[in-house]
C-alpha cells in the first residue's frame, strides 16, 4: 500500500528536504506540500491523506493548533527545531516527533511506525469484513443463515457436511468439503484435514498432530495438509 503524504511547513528549505525524503520512500507518495496550515486545511477539504509531517512553529495558526482543530485527523508526525514541543505533539497522539535538522535514518523510522500502524488497521479492517460475512445453506427444508464468526469447525459426512457453532448447535446439509471450502476461500478458515475446515482464530492449543478448539473439541491434522497448516503456525509465531 502506498501512504498518501501531506508536508506542511513555512520554511522552503525545511519542505523541500521532506518532500525529497517522501519522494525516496517506496511506500510514501507525495499529494501536496503546503506552505502554512490555512493551505492544508483547504487541501484536506478535497483530497483523502494517510500522513502529514507538520511543522509546529508556523505564523498565524501553529502545528499544534492546526492538528487539534482537526475534526478528521490523519497520523501526525511533528517537524520542530524545538524539543520542547515534543510531549505536547504526543499528547495529541502522534505517530512520531523529528527534530530538525532531520536526518533521512531518523525519517524512515518514523514512517515506518506509520506504516506499521496502518497495516495493523489494514488487518483489522479485513478481519471485522470477514467476521461480518455469512452465508445461507439448505437444512432441513429450511434456508438457514450463518454467520461465519460462529463457526467453530466444519465436518464431512460423506455427501453431507456438518457445521459446528459456538452455540454448540449443529447445522447438517447436502454439500460436499470441497464445496463449502471454496466458499470459505480468503477467510479465516483452513481445511486441516480430509474431513475438517477449523476456524484458524477459535483454535485453543495445538498438540502434535491434534488441533483443540473450543468445548475441549479435538481435530486431527492430515498429513497432506500438515505443511501448510504448519507454515501458517510459523509466521503466527514470528
Amino acid at each position: 500500500m502506498k501512504i498518501k503524504c501531506v508536508a506542511i511547513d513555512d520554511e522552503p528549505l525545511a519542505i523541500k528536504q521532506i518532500s525529497s525524503y517522501i519522494e525516496k520512500t517506496p511506500f510514501l507518495e507525495q499529494v501536496a506540500l503546503c506552505q502554512s496550515a490555512f493551505e492544508a486545511l483547504e487541501l484536506l477539504e478535497e483530497k483523502e491523506v494517510d500522513l502529514l509531517f507538520v511543522d509546529i512553529n508556523m505564523p498565524d495558526l501553529n502545528g499544534l493548533d492546526f492538528v487539534k482543530s482537526l475534526n478528521k485527523r490523519p497520523q501526525i508526525i511533528f517537524t520542530t527545531a524545538y524539543s520542547e514541543y515534543a510531549i505536547e505533539g504526543f499528547q495529541v497522539d502522534a505517530i512520531d516527533y523529528l527534530l530538525k535538522p532531520i536526518a533521512y535514518t531518523s525519517f524512515l523510522k518514523a514512517v515506518n511506525k506509520a506504516r506499521m500502524w496502518f497495516e495493523i488497521k489494514l488487518q483489522k479492517t479485513l478481519v471485522d469484513n470477514e467476521l461480518n460475512k455469512e452465508l445461507f445453506v439448505k437444512s432441513e427444508h429450511k434456508i438457514v443463515r450463518i454467520v461465519l464468526s460462529d463457526i467453530l469447525y466444519i465436518e464431512s459426512a460423506n455427501e453431507y457436511i456438518r457445521i459446528h457453532l459456538d452455540n454448540n448447535e449443529v447445522i447438517t446439509t447436502l454439500m460436499r468439503l470441497k464445496n463449502i471450502e471454496e466458499q470459505l476461500s480468503n477467510t479465516h478458515f483452513m481445511r486441516v484435514h480430509r474431513s475438517f475446515i477449523v476456524a484458524l482464530d477459535k483454535i485453543k492449543e495445538i498438540e502434535r498432530n491434534r488441533i483443540i478448539m473450543g468445548h475441549k473439541i479435538v481435530i486431527p491434522v492430515g498429513d497432506q495438509y500438515r505443511d501448510v497448516f504448519q507454515e501458517y503456525m510459523d509466521k503466527k509465531m514470528q
